[in-house]
């Protein structure tokens, strides 16, 4: 029984690892869209 616990205990960290890691790379494209849309907005107002 012990180690079922600690199988499940293991499986639900690795989760909350992935995650992580997932909503970093999303933000970290997210913010890479807005840099992109600003970039461009400010070569327009300076053309």
């Amino acid at each position: 029984m012990t180690a079922m616990h600690k199988a499940t205990d293991n499986a639900q960290a690795l989760k909350n690892d992935l995650v992580i890691y997932y909503n970093k790379a999303r933000q970290a494209a997210i913010t890479n869209e807005i840099l992109e849309i600003v970039s461009g907005a400010e070569a327009l107002k300076g053309s």
